[in-house]
């Protein structure tokens, strides 16, 4: 993604030999977005912080070593989520420049983002351009500022709203929202790119969301925010527009040779390789390798620094076509064999996570990182008919499609509500492990405390999580810097 700087204004007269000096506090924006392709260049800004999130890699990993299905070699900080040993500052993660691994990445780069949305928003309508494509690039600007807005809260719980451009700093200086307020923004920013005539189907351009992926997001955060009914409608919504689908085959969604196919289920995902704005590279396929690049299959590069829980592995069904993401041995340069006591020195159960796998590609042209695939929509569809009016045959019609691709048998049935619910959560488990969404399923549902009882091993034999973990504690640098913030209460 190219980076859009907007410089503070310096307005600068040179008389004779004298240097007169104006500076003025405020954002230069005058002489901007005032043309189609200035809009494109803000618009473009808008993606970049996602870039910097996906790169850490923090939208995953932050997730992913905090829950129950993958955990990182204890370097360069880590293992502070997986502990659960940070605090406000972050200074593990700081002291081992790590930060693009850790929460507060997290929220410097959604308020980011949010910031360069607002100006789209802001000055874009003035802009002199083709008014279909005006009014696209304002819809993008919506559903970005959304998706930052709904990141933040699943993350921080109570956070600042922002929806207006800071002309001043004293402006971008603003106090928490309760969520319920952010939701009704999440909410009110997706029904304006709903109507912005986004592009419909798998394809458009690469990296930016279609109309359907707007209805996708509506659904995951609606889900978030417990409005079944919403959740429920955007997420068929979805479904019945017939422009997405699962893929027969669950393994060609994750091939780096078939993104461009995968994008019939790959609603929208950070987009890694090169040659187009918005990409840039990230560094899951070199965490998710064995240690000295061993295996070819993996990665040109690997560090053997992630790897998945046996206790998840072995909760697949061994039918479920899922679990051949996962790996417990691995074919190194000699094409040997080696096996699972021999994957890492720092456990006998090391477990290789397959789904960035890429033996073709250099550093920071690696595959892309989902955001919102297809059969989000089925789980989402189905517990949202659950939670409202139980496990009905179109709630198990909903998760069944998504069983059957894996190639397991329709789920049991005569389930009560809740242990269908819990179904619905473990399918998701299996679904979208290392996507970045197992912990964020597990603090909306409260199962967060009691679900890591079991994701132990000898590397983390104990992992005191408390209730306060469900949501991490707002940076210090930002408290500091915005007199307005305060301290997450169970943080303080």
């Amino acid at each position: 993604m190219k980076k859009i700087v907007l410089p503070i204004l310096l307005a600068l007269s040179l008389a004779s030999c004298q240097l007169d000096e104006t500076i003025y506090s405020s954002i230069y924006t005058e002489a901007f977005y005032k043309t189609a392709a200035d809009a494109e260049k803000g618009l473009i800004a808008v993606y970049d912080p996602l870039a910097d999130m996906c790169v850490g890699p923090a939208l995953t990993v932050v997730s992913d070593f905090s829950a129950d299905q993958s955990y990182p070699r204890a370097v360069v900080g880590r293992n502070t989520l997986t502990l659960f040993a940070y605090d406000p500052n972050y200074t593990t993660q700081k002291t081992a420049g790590r930060v693009s691994e850790s929460p507060q990445q997290i929220w410097s780069s959604c308020y980011d983002g949010i910031e360069k949305a607002n100006w789209i928003i802001e000055k874009v309508p003035a802009a002199s351009m083709d008014e279909t494509r005006k009014k696209q690039i304002i819809g993008e600007a919506y559903f970005m500022r959304a998706f930052y807005h709904w990141t933040l809260t699943k993350n921080f719980g109570d956070v600042p709203i922002k929806t207006k451009a800071s002309v001043t700093q004293a402006e971008a200086v603003v106090g928490k929202s309760a969520k319920a307020d952010v939701y009704k923004q999440i909410y009110a920013d997706l029904e304006l790119a709903g109507a912005a005539g986004l592009v419909s189907g798998p394809g458009i351009e690469k990296g930016r969301p279609s109309k359907e992926t707007v209805s996708a997001l509506y659904a995951k955060a609606a889900l978030y925010n417990e409005d079944w009914a919403k959740a429920s409608q955007k997420a068929q919504e979805v479904i019945n527009s017939g422009k997405y689908s699962l893929l027969p085959n669950v393994l060609d969604v994750y091939r780096y040779d078939n993104e461009d196919a995968a994008r019939v289920e790959n609603m929208w995902a950070f987009e890694s390789e090169g040659g187009f704005s918005p990409s840039r590279g990230h560094q899951l396929t070199s965490l998710c390798g064995p240690s000295g690049s061993a295996a070819p299959a993996y990665s040109k590069t690997s560090y053997g620094s992630m790897f998945a829980y046996q206790s998840f592995f072995d909760s697949f069904d061994p039918k479920d076509k899922r679990r051949q993401l996962l790996d417990t041995t691995y074919v190194d340069k000699s094409n040997k064999v080696v096996p699972q006591r021999s994957i890492t020195p720092i456990t006998t159960q090391g477990v290789l996570i397959k789904k960035y796998q890429d033996p073709a590609s250099t550093v920071g042209n690696t595959p892309n990182i989902p955001i919102l695939r297809v059969p989000d929509m089925y789980l989402i569809a189905a517990e949202a008919e659950a939670r409202q009016n139980g496990p009905t045959a179109t709630a198990y019609g909903f998760i069944n499609t998504v069983r059957k691709r894996a190639g397991l048998a329709d789920l049991a049935t005569g389930l009560s509500k809740d242990a269908f619910i819990d179904a619905i959560l473990q399918e998701r488990s299996w679904e979208f492990f290392a996507e970045g969404d197992r912990w964020y399923d597990l603090t909306r549902t409260g199962k967060f405390t009691t679900a890591l009882t079991k994701a132990v091993n000898s590397v983390y034999p104990n992992r005191p999580v408390l209730a306060k973990n469900k949501y991490f504690p707002i940076p210090l640098d930002e408290l500091n810097a915005n007199g307005k913030l305060d301290q997450n209460a169970d943080w303080k």
